[in-house]
């Protein structure tokens, strides 16, 4: 991800294993619908995509499965940490979500939770396709490769 010299712009949450895990093919930035306890939860930092995914459900987009931590002072007025939030994207993006998902057996898994430069919390959802064990050795065996051909460069270039 590129580096933002904007002071507003602030990665919260970030899903590193969703690239190993699934072969990237597109990648769309949503919306998200938040209580007031899960803002002020997200400023402090503590927020984990990592076990989470999206899912299209009677037309809306939603996030399953996304922990939030606790807001301390919010005290009884808190949130749940795992509910399902909806995500906030275009008819258009709705439809091409839905039929990446349910007709080409895609899974849509989130990349990145972060503030944008105005400051308002967004989140980057990926179409992908899961990659088999093989596809992952491959994967490995190639950043390998290109690390040792760097290396061979360097050292004789």
């Amino acid at each position: 991800m590129a580096k933002h010299t904007d002071s507003n712009y602030r990665v919260i949450a970030e899903n590193r294993r969703a690239r190993h895990d699934y072969a990237i093919e597109d990648d769309i930035e949503c919306g998200i619908i938040l209580h007031g306890s899960e803002v002020k939860a997200l400023r402090t930092g503590k927020a984990n995509i990592a076990d989470s995914y999206a899912a299209v459900e009677n037309g809306e987009l939603w996030l399953v499965n996304a922990y939030i931590a606790p807001y301390k002072q919010a005290g009884v007025w808190g949130h749940e940490e795992r509910r399902r939030r909806k995500l906030l994207v275009s008819k258009r993006e709705l439809a091409r979500l839905w039929a990446a998902s349910a007709k080409d057996g895609m899974t849509l898994v989130p990349l990145v939770l972060y503030f944008n430069h105005k400051g308002l919390a967004k989140i980057k959802i990926a179409i992908a396709k899961g990659k088999k064990l093989a596809d992952k050795r491959a994967t490995e065996a190639k950043r390998d490769w290109d690390k040792q051909k760097r290396r061979l460069m360097k050292q004789y270039g």
